[in-house]
């Protein structure tokens, strides 16, 4: 069905407006009939079917393997590992009953004579039911390590909900691997972190800040986690990928010991990492503009399309023999190409429709270019245009697609660099934090003032970052609230 083009609010008007007016009509996806779950469309799906590609071929090629574990989770797994349960038990969907019966008023009615021994919990994570089941893989060294990673569904119980970035469930993937040391966990949970930070900046084109959580903001259960930051062009953060170590908490929880080289039983190390959905959130909002989508080349599902425009069946017919070379090379350069000659709708709304749903290039040929053998070229992230020589023209898209991947990474790049500052008072941190962006500033490092900080100015520490981004940020100071000594300074911001 088609979508209203026009009248998209503008993102200077109401941001947040402008982005769940963006995700309808670019038709990425929708509200569903369940409260808080969404309907991903087809196109919105394509999207993300190429970023799983991608990220899947890099997890394989770092070794890991795909499989799948079950859905429902018995309730008593999740009170073997105490801060786990305490980090998700607001979030869990229960199943309590096994069976419907008819009512007598009519319709149908929970059975209550089919109420299960034990409550299940729909997965919002995976953790207990895996290493639930790891202890039945794991008796010896030689066993180790497991590099497992599954691609799922997940469910937490959101009371308020945005499309792709916060919805009660939602698609994403979960690595779960299992070492014989702590230096061997350590440095998986590090490598994942740089594969998203890879896929990032490198398929979706968005600059990410790699570091390590507060000890109040790491997942639930985990030692440390590690994490990539992305900034979005209302200045607020976006958590687009973390990457946990969770010591040996959920082998000591499930009793997953083995035997190691010197003959000792030893608990196992472990980790978890997981993208999701939401990096579709951090793909709109980072590039796209008030004419819609603005897509990363490398992960748009269509990277060209082609238009006719003609007088009559006989000039179209003669436009599709021109353009079915040109399609079938930029195909075999393994370019996506779309040639749409449908004659359903006008050339103009073809136009609006692949710029709002962020088509890379757009090529227009009319009954003068078939004269001239040349074509209308307009790329869709500057949104200029360029007539051009149908000679050669395979090999200048394939050019023009790869230069408007590195120029859409450079924009965001440039954007969220101008947009980071370093502050040393408390006062200069809540000024600067109502004009958005990144706050470089001191922290004593305890609870306490963390908790205070986001009360007060609805700011977090994203994290401490591992790389330098402000002179003189890893630099001991003081704590801007406190007084108090600081080793570095750390990434505050305001986030979805």
């Amino acid at each position: 069905m088609a979508v209203e083009l026009k009248n998209l609010t503008k993102r200077s008007e109401n941001y947040s407006q402008w982005y769940n007016e963006l995700v309808v009509k670019a038709d990425l996806a929708e509200q569903s009939a369940v409260r808080g779950c969404m309907v991903i469309k087809p196109y919105g799906y394509a999207i993300w079917e190429k970023m799983q590609h991608e990220l899947d071929r890099m997890f394989k090629e770092t070794g890991h393997q795909n499989a799948y574990f079950p859905l429902l989770i018995p309730k008593s797994f999740f009170g073997r590992e105490a801060e786990h349960v305490k980090g998700f038990a607001k979030e869990c969907a229960v199943v309590t009953h096994y069976r419907l019966r008819e009512a007598e008023g009519g319709g149908i009615e929970v059975d209550p004579d089919a109420k299960l021994e034990e409550e299940l919990i729909v997965r919002p994570t995976s953790e207990t039911i895996i290493w639930n089941t790891y202890k039945n893989w794991i008796k010896s060294y030689r066993d180790l390590p497991i590099l497992c990673n599954q691609w799922a569904n997940v469910m937490r119980w959101e009371m308020r909900t945005r499309l792709f970035l916060r919805t009660a469930e939602f698609l994403w993937q979960e690595g779960h691997t299992a070492h014989a040391t702590e230096a061997e966990a350590v440095a998986e949970a590090q490598r994942m972190l740089g594969v998203y930070a890879d896929f990032a900046e490198n398929y979706m084109a968005v600059p990410v800040i790699k570091g390590v959580k507060s000890e109040t903001e790491r997942f639930a259960g985990a030692k440390d986690t590690y994490t990539i930051e992305a900034m979005m062009q209302d200045g607020k953060a976006l958590q687009s990928g973390t990457s946990h170590f969770l010591g040996q908490n959920f082998a000591k929880s499930f009793d997953v010991q083995f035997i190691d080289q010197n003959n000792q039983l030893q608990y196992v190390w472990a980790t978890s990492w997981g993208v999701s959905t939401r990096l579709m959130g951090a793909l709109i909002m980072t590039h796209s503009d008030d004419n819609g989508l603005v897509l990363p080349p490398k992960l748009a599902p269509i990277q060209v399309v082609i238009v006719p425009i003609y007088k009559g069946d006989d000039q179209l017919k003669q436009i599709d023999a021109k353009v079915e070379g040109i399609v079938a090379k930029l195909r075999g350069m393994g370019i996506s190409v779309k040639y749409d000659n449908a004659d359903n709708k006008r050339p103009g709304f073809k136009f609006a429709d692949y710029e709002v749903k962020g088509v890379p290039v757009r090529l227009v040929m009319g009954g003068r270019d078939l004269e001239n053998n040349t074509i209308e070229v307009m790329r869709r992230d500057t949104l200029e245009k360029e007539t051009r020589s149908c000679d050669g023209i395979e090999e200048y898209v394939q050019h023009l697609l790869d230069e408007i991947q590195q120029n859409v990474y450079q924009k965001a790049l440039s954007y969220r660099n101008g947009r980071i500052t370093s502050v040393d008072t408390y006062d200069e941190f809540k000024q600067k934090i109502e004009e958005g962006g990144f706050i470089m500033a001191h922290w004593d490092g305890t609870p306490e003032t963390e908790a205070q900080i986001k009360e007060e100015t609805k700011a977090t520490i994203r994290c401490v970052p591992f790389d330098t981004y402000v002179e003189g940020d890893k630099e001991p100071g003081k704590c801007m609230v406190t007084g108090k000594p600081s080793k570095c300074r750390v990434l505050f911001a305001r986030a979805y």
